[in-house]
């Protein structure tokens, strides 16, 4: 089972990108900010609103993909998606959200000053108004570098 391995790996990630199709089977692809994980759900963060907002209103199934770039293995988790755009739960994670960004922003500023990494732009903003997708993970699929499929149902 290499469930834990790719939650591990979708920690160090701060965008994935994001799959969504409407009702009439037109694909859409979009990075999202990620969140948090825990053992059954992604909560990821859409601050744009626009085309994969609208998909999951009509069909709430995605697949969330990211690469692990040393092993050149890949990972899809697929699910269902709740949207997440008031309430208590919503509040919580939004505090959780301003930290990770804060954290992200710091890290960047770090790595540009110790000469690691050159940014464009050390802060990581994000809109005003942005929901959270509550992905609950019903299978991941392992992509080896040879083209290989392993596939891992989450119960």
């Amino acid at each position: 089972m290499f469930k834990h391995d790719a939650l591990n790996l979708l920690g160090t990630h701060e965008f994935v990108s994001v799959a969504t199709c409407d009702l009439n089977g037109r694909p859409n692809a979009a990075p999202k900010f990620f969140l948090k994980t825990d053992n059954k759900f992604i909560y990821l963060v859409d601050y744009i609103i626009g085309r994969t907002y609208q998909n999951i209103k009509l069909n709430p199934n995605i697949s969330v993909s990211f690469v692990d770039h040393k092993t050149l293995t890949g990972y899809q988790i697929n699910g269902s998606v709740q949207i997440i755009d008031t309430g208590e739960l919503y509040e919580k994670l939004c505090e959780e959200m301003r930290a990770r960004a804060i954290r992200l922003t710091t890290q960047h500023i770090i790595e540009h000053i110790r000469g690691k990494e050159k940014y464009d732009d050390f802060e990581v903003s994000l809109s005003d108004r942005f929901v959270i997708f509550k992905v609950k993970m019903e299978e991941v699929v392992k992509i080896g570098p040879r083209g290989d499929l392993e596939r891992d149902k989450v119960l």
